[in-house]
């Protein structure tokens, strides 16, 4: 079988019944966290389906399989943002469309896979909606997202949705280490929202070092009046890392108050716990789940000083 990772295979095993079966979906929606690698399921499951010779997996031989090899398939079609961050547009949607009505060019099916689906506007949005009313019988269409609840209710209801599970405890920590030859603390599965890829990539880069330099800073700040500009700066880089790090540590100390620390909690969960009240760790978590959503919503505001006046929001008198 085609390496795929491990906790992708129980999905891709589903897919393939439902493709030999001739059962698969005309419009299906593959809902996959971030750092899962769905990409590696996804070129699998195109390749397979526009493989001349295809059984359960693509032959790698015929004049397909060596068109999809060289990005060239005239049947297949990838439709992303055309610049990172931005939206999916209407004369994309609008394109794919009039290739959905077409006859395949090389007498097959032809797949169209829209990734992150959910980035499209309104208006394309609107626009797909029309073709997956009437699909045509040898068009595929494949939605990707991570964040399915903002796409059309309309548009999800015309399709079969598959998710990507998160591999056990016990599979993942097997996996990083084979992959890294070292041990994995479990904390770094936990702040990296069980995702592998994403865990890996933290071990590798060495963001354990940089994760327990933001905890001390944190306490240092919470206790004895430490550089929250300095801490400031330092979250303000990449804020969809670095401050989901902060959240799971107040979250891990709000805990530790109620004894219910797992064995995955962050380290410094209990030191915390111990030198902020609970209700304060309960509004600044609160406040710092907000003003995530706040930044990351809006580019343009200054990160560094909206983060610096969370931090001052500490009271250092609750220190014991």
């Amino acid at each position: 079988m085609t390496s795929l990772y491990p906790w992708l295979t129980p999905l891709w095993q589903q897919w393939q019944t439902h493709l030999e079966a001739e059962r698969f979906p005309n419009a299906a929606l593959l809902i996959a966290k971030p750092g899962f690698g769905e990409e590696q399921l996804i070129s699998l499951f195109s390749r397979t389906v526009m493989c001349s010779n295809y059984t359960s997996e693509p032959c790698g031989f015929c004049h397909s399989c060596q068109l999809m090899e060289s990005s060239n398939h005239p049947d297949f079609h990838w439709v992303k943002p055309e610049k990172e961050g931005k939206a999916i547009t209407v004369d994309q949607i609008r394109h794919c469309n009039r290739l959905a009505q077409e006859s395949s060019q090389l007498s097959g099916y032809r797949v169209i896979v829209i990734q992150p689906a959910d980035v499209m506007n309104e208006s394309a949005a609107n626009a797909l909606l029309k073709t997956l009313e009437t699909p045509s019988p040898s068009c595929l269409f494949l939605l990707v997202s991570s964040a399915a609840s903002q796409l059309l209710p309309t548009i999800t209801s015309r399709c079969q949705q598959w998710h990507i599970s998160a591999p056990d405890a016990a599979e993942l920590a097997d996996w990083l280490a084979t992959q890294t030859q070292q041990s994995v603390p479990s904390y770094a599965v936990h702040i990296n929202g069980h995702s592998p890829l994403n865990t890996l990539r933290f071990i590798e880069e060495g963001e354990q070092q940089r994760y327990l330099e933001i905890e001390r800073q944190l306490t240092d700040i919470v206790c004895r009046g430490g550089d929250a500009v300095k801490l400031a700066k330092e979250l303000s880089g990449d804020i969809e890392k670095s401050l989901q790090w902060v959240w799971y540590l107040l979250t891990d100390a709000q805990k530790a108050h109620f004894a219910l620390l797992s064995s995955s909690a962050v380290p410094g969960a209990k030191a915390l716990s111990e030198q902020i009240d609970y209700n304060l760790l309960y509004q600044q978590t609160q406040a710092l789940q907000q003003l995530i959503e706040q930044l990351t919503e809006h580019t343009g505001l200054n990160r560094e000083l909206l983060i610096l006046d969370w931090l001052f929001k500490f009271n250092g008198e609750t220190c014991s």
